[in-house]
């Protein structure tokens, strides 16, 4: 006979207590432990034998295991290839950032599969509703089905495996078992283990949409992303188009590539070329106004740096930004002030990055430091330069990675002058009708701009 168990269950980090605390011993947050229970039944010991046995590393067969192709090239793009059979694939991403949206996308773009969608979150009805505004075109192979218990999903899934797995969310999943809400840490890493089980046993990938916390980290227990073949994050704002598919963990593939689609009326449109696109609304002849090449996984990507600096109004100069790291921004004004003598003390400073992208690649520097320094004095750069670079403490302009692609890709689109760091230029041929500048220092970039 089961005994029932109390514990309290941190749901952040996992960490368990037999009694409630106020703050969590482990990692350190507030009011986080939830009264859990738990049924522990006895468990009998295996005395007898067993088939399963170790095998030689050289006599497993992978030549049936392939990739699933399908039809969303950036999809694809993002998991190194295509869907590996038998993964386990965790999406997370903001509330209505176009998670539930992408993983629909996805399954009408499998051709030949049988794609089994589980939700806990709509009924089947609107899910049916929501097919139809993004013109999916219902068939025999996609399967639908409005449930949350675990027991029954395994059973189905036992009976009728399907070729594809999608669960959204994996926070809506329970298992009647555990006497703990949904959304909790033991349903969430239940319901993680028994997915696990399934794609490994049956080969099928599965497909788990997770919700996020104000901080934006997938919700539930760290275990969940490390018992997962892949995280990837749905990253955008909300008030743009655009969005951006990035690996944060892949088992099976790189973990710097991205892909890029834009939100419309009728679902996620992939963008095949996001520099063209982030460049298409740039103003020519602005101050404040810079191009930068930044990479995102092995892509080339060219965005527009805005800057603007205005008198303060406060006593205490602002300093906001939006697709940037506003601690790197503050860096670079203090290396602006020391090195090139500027007083930023009653100045406010705010940066953009165009299109609503989050660039964190420190090559962008010297386009954020010329673009501060453009509006600064208000003298508008040339519109056809493209700056590369990173700015040490020293005022120093650091060479980067990959600077060939950058390169390439400006000189696709039409720019003529690049300035990017010295250390760069050994080895690099002539880019077409485009003028590569070295730069030393951001003094030195500064004279090359603004002569």
């Amino acid at each position: 006979m089961g005994k029932n168990l109390t514990r309290y269950v941190c749901q952040t980090c996992a960490y368990e207590s037999p009694r409630w605390v106020g703050k969590c011993p482990n990692c350190g947050t507030w009011n986080s432990f939830v009264e859990e229970l738990a049924t522990k039944t006895a468990t009998r010991r295996r005395t007898g034998g067993s088939n399963i046995a170790a095998v030689p590393l050289e006599d497993v067969d992978i030549a049936r295991d392939h990739r699933i192709v399908s039809r969303l090239a950036e999809f694809d793009r993002v998991l190194g290839g295509g869907i590996v059979e038998g993964s386990v694939i965790l999406l997370g991403g903001d509330p209505g950032i176009g998670k539930s949206t992408l993983m629909m996308q996805l399954a009408a773009a499998l051709d030949g599969l049988s794609v089994l969608y589980v939700s806990g979150e709509e009924s089947s009805r609107q899910i049916k509703l929501r097919a139809e505004r993004l013109g999916v075109r219902p068939t025999g192979s996609f399967l639908v089905l409005a449930e949350t218990n675990l027991n029954v999903l395994s059973d189905i899934i036992d009976r009728t495996p399907p070729g594809v797995l999608i669960v959204d969310s994996i926070q809506t999943m329970v298992r009647p078992e555990l006497e703990a809400p949904a959304g909790s840490v033991s349903q969430v890493r239940e319901t993680a283990s028994l997915f696990t089980k399934i794609a490994k046993e049956k080969s099928i990938p599965v497909f788990l949409i997770g919700h996020v916390t104000k901080e934006g980290a997938i919700a539930g227990p760290k275990a969940i992303e490390h018992m997962v073949d892949a995280v990837l994050q749905f990253e955008g704002e909300q008030h743009h188009a655009y969005r951006i598919l990035r690996s944060m963990k892949n088992r099976f593939g790189s973990t710097n590539e991205i892909g890029v689609f834009e939100m419309r009326e009728h679902g996620l449109r992939e963008v095949a070329n996001p520099s063209e696109v982030f460049l298409s609304q740039r103003s020519a002849g602005l101050s404040g106004s810079m191009v930068a090449a930044s990479i995102e996984g092995t892509r080339p990507i060219l965005i527009e740096v805005q800057a603007l600096v205005t008198a303060t109004s406060y006593g205490v100069p602002q300093r906001n930004t939006t697709g940037f790291d506003s601690r790197r921004l503050g860096l670079l004004i203090a290396v602006l002030e020391k090195r090139l003598g500027m007083s930023f003390g009653q100045q406010d400073v705010f940066v953009n990055i165009a299109g609503g992208l989050r660039i964190d690649e420190p090559a962008v520097d010297l386009a954020i430091a010329l673009s501060i320094i453009s509006s600064l004095r208000d003298l508008p750069p040339g519109s056809e330069t493209v700056a590369i670079g990173e700015i040490g403490l020293g005022g120093e302009v650091r060479s980067v990675s990959q600077v060939e692609k950058r390169i390439q890709e400006a000189a696709k689109l039409g720019f003529r002058q690049i300035i990017l760091p010295t250390q760069n230029l050994k080895g690099l041929q002539q880019p077409g009708s485009a003028s590569l500048t070295g730069v030393g220092s951001i003094d030195e970039a500064v004279r090359s701009l603004f002569p």
